[in-house]
Order: structure tokens, then C-alpha cells, then sequence
């Protein structure tokens, strides 16, 4: 099988170059059970123009590395869509985007182009990853005609299973950044909430290697447990 049969018919026009770009991006290689220490692992995080799963739009990408377990700080993706017709919202207060900032940004298809060749056959991390997974997903559709198959694991899942002495009020990024103490800057700038995610990403890989999950597959494994627990109806 051809490594871009995930190329969707009925794309958007691309130019040449761009064709040849996608041509050459590496298909995902999946979570496997590689020590921790071995991974290349992209901590993703997105701006977006609202929550709506179908309407809103991406606006911002930021990723930052981890490898050989630590933060790569020489591996670093930044990228501001340009969104004609952008107006101001609520969540402008939130993300700090003005509409002038979106209409300097990157045209979407090179944004998303050079963010798919910053990741490589990496697998993505992100906080509350189901929804990064989706708009980054729907995105790529609609710019490149992609379908985004890279495997995600959820910091918001990792955490809790990680941590047991962890506070029930532990829920979102703030709340887990409180917790372990961490100084961030810039909250809500896709960049600085990226590098938020692997600050925090790091503790919880060095406990789940001290804990016996030296793996991502491995890690995949228990969250999943965990989840169908929760989910499991009580006697």
C-alpha cells in the first residue's frame, strides 16, 4: 500500500511544490514499547476561534519535543493562521489573537505543511488531547486533504492515573501546573501552554517509568484501563 492512500479525493487545490511536500511526509509510526528515554514525543497545543468542534477554527499551533527525556528546546513549532474575515470574539480575551495577528498569520496550508513535516513519524501528546485531535484533524482536511493518523496520548488521562496522591480538584492544566509547582508564563499562547504540557509531561513519564509503564504502548495500555474502570457501572 502506497503511503498516501490516506490523501483524501476531492482535496483542496494545492500548487506543485506543496503536492510534492505532502508526497513526502511520514506516515505515523505508532505507539510501541520503545523505553521512554528512546521516544521522540510531540507535546502539542492549539488556539482556536471557540470551542464548536464544526464551526470554530484553528488559528494557532505551538509544539514543542521531548526527546531522550528531556525538553529539546532546538525543536520548536510555531505557527499563526491567517483566517480571512477573522473577527473578534470571546475567545480573543482568552487567546490573545487580535483579528490583525490573524490576518498577518501563514497562509493554513504551508502552517499545516510544516507543522506535519516538524512532526515527523512522531506521536502527539496534549492536554485534553480529544479535542487538538479533532481540530487539528478537520484541518488538515480541509487545507491539504489529509487524514491525521499520528496516535495521541492525553496528559488530562495521564495525570490522574499517575498520580493517585493527587487532590480530586486536579482537573484541568492550571490545576496539575499548581500541583507540581510549576511557573508558566504566557498561559492560553499555544507556544508557552505547549511547553506548560511538556514541563508537566516530564514528571509524569519519570513516574510511570518508576511505576513499570516504560513504554508509550505500555502507558496507552493502562489509560485505557483506567478509563473502562471509570466508565464500569458500579455494584
Amino acid at each position: 500500500m502506497k503511503l498516501f492512500t490516506w490523501l483524501q479525493r476531492g482535496a483542496p487545490p494545492l500548487n506543485e511544490r506543496q503536492q510534492q511536500r505532502c508526497a513526502r511526509l511520514q506516515a505515523p509510526a505508532g505507539l510501541d514499547e520503545r523505553p521512554l528515554q528512546q521516544q521522540r514525543i510531540v507535546v502539542l497545543d492549539l488556539e482556536t476561534s471557540g470551542l464548536d468542534l464544526q464551526r470554530d477554527q484553528l488559528l494557532a499551533i505551538g509544539a514543542v519535543v521531548i526527546e531522550d527525556g528531556a525538553i529539546d528546546f532546538s525543536q520548536q513549532y510555531e505557527a499563526t493562521l491567517c483566517r480571512a474575515g477573522h473577527q473578534a470574539s470571546a475567545s480573543t480575551l482568552i487567546h490573545g489573537l487580535a483579528p490583525s495577528a490573524i490576518a498577518a498569520g501563514s497562509e493554513p496550508a504551508e502552517a499545516l505543511l510544516g507543522f506535519m513535516e516538524f512532526l515527523g513519524d512522531s506521536p502527539l501528546l496534549a492536554f485534553h488531547a480529544a479535542f487538538d485531535q479533532h481540530m487539528l484533524a478537520r484541518a488538515l482536511k480541509q487545507s491539504l486533504g489529509l487524514r491525521l493518523r499520528h496516535p495521541f496520548l492525553d496528559v488530562a488521562e495521564l495525570a490522574p492515573l499517575l498520580c493517585a496522591e493527587a487532590p480530586p480538584r486536579c482537573h484541568d492544566l492550571d490545576d496539575w501546573l499548581q500541583h507540581f509547582q510549576l511557573q508558566v508564563s504566557n498561559r492560553h499562547h499555544a507556544s508557552a501552554d505547549a511547553l506548560a504540557t511538556a514541563e508537566l509531561a516530564l514528571i509524569l513519564l519519570s513516574r510511570a517509568k518508576r511505576q513499570g509503564l516504560d513504554g508509550l504502548a505500555a502507558l496507552q495500555r493502562a489509560v485505557q484501563a483506567r478509563r473502562q474502570r471509570l466508565q464500569a457501572p458500579s455494584l
